[in-house]
């Protein structure tokens, strides 16, 4: 593998785990669409598994109490499992270019939620039903993407959950999601040596990130900051349009 993309991928590796630790998420949705504007989604989502997995164990750590949020969340958890197994088998026999513009979709809505509140009131008038379709269809566009934030922002804001829990719930279904896909990529052969040895080397870089984002959660302006993120989000989501329709 080129020594440029292992640089490229431990920069952009550490820069999002910088900002996961000091937010307490967004790892994949920094991380997956940088990696992919070089690479296809496939391959960005198979070298990230390992490292987000860290990263959200980390996080899990941070709000403690883990045993609470699992028993509180496990259904969910076991649909969006489930979704994302089968989003990721979808992943391994399409063409993953074409999802390239799934996932500047997906940053895009969650930009246009972020400016403007929208209404999901049919998450708190049907709890049960929201629960099933965030699970399912949720994993299915994190097993494609590897992200789901959008959906998952609207139905805790709608069930008002405490930003510890909306943290957590976040935090243990792309931790169990992962594990769900390192299954079928191993069973599909796509999880090689050489993939596991780069993700080990990116660990480490998420280590030392995360240790920094959390150090410095307490002394950014968590506003100026979040614009920032969204200038750059907005910007990654029309390269990567850019680049699919274009060439």
């Amino acid at each position: 593998m080129e020594i440029n993309f292992i640089l490229v991928l431990a920069i952009i590796v550490f820069f999002a785990s910088i900002v996961h630790g000091s937010i307490g998420f967004g790892f994949g949705m920094i991380a997956t669409p940088l990696i992919a504007i070089y690479s296809d989604l496939q391959t960005a989502i198979i070298f990230l598994l390992l490292p987000t997995m860290i990263v959200n164990i980390i996080s899990i750590s941070s709000e403690g109490k883990f045993f609470e949020a699992l028993k509180k969340f496990w259904f969910i958890i076991f649909l969006m499992v489930i979704g994302s197994s089968l989003g990721t088998l979808l992943l391994l026999y399409s063409n993953s270019e074409i999802f390239k513009l799934l996932l500047a979709f997906i940053i895009l809505v969650y930009l246009v939620q972020s400016f403007i509140k929208i209404e999901a009131s049919f998450v708190s008038k049907y709890a049960k039903t929201s629960t099933y379709g965030l699970g399912l269809i949720g994993g299915v566009f994190s097993g494609l993407t590897n992200v789901v934030a959008p959906l998952m922002i609207m139905y805790t804001l709608e069930l008002k959950y405490s930003r510890k829990d909306t943290v957590q719930l976040s935090n243990l279904c792309f931790l169990f999601t992962k594990i769900g896909q390192i299954i079928v990529f191993v069973y599909f052969a796509t999880f090689t040596v050489d993939t596991l040895e780069l993700s080990l080397i990116s660990i480490i870089v998420v280590l030392f990130g995360m240790f920094l984002g959390i150090k410095i959660k307490k002394r950014i302006d968590a506003k100026f900051y979040t614009k920032i993120l969204q200038v750059l989000l907005f910007i990654i989501a029309c390269i990567l349009i850019f680049q699919v329709v274009f060439f």
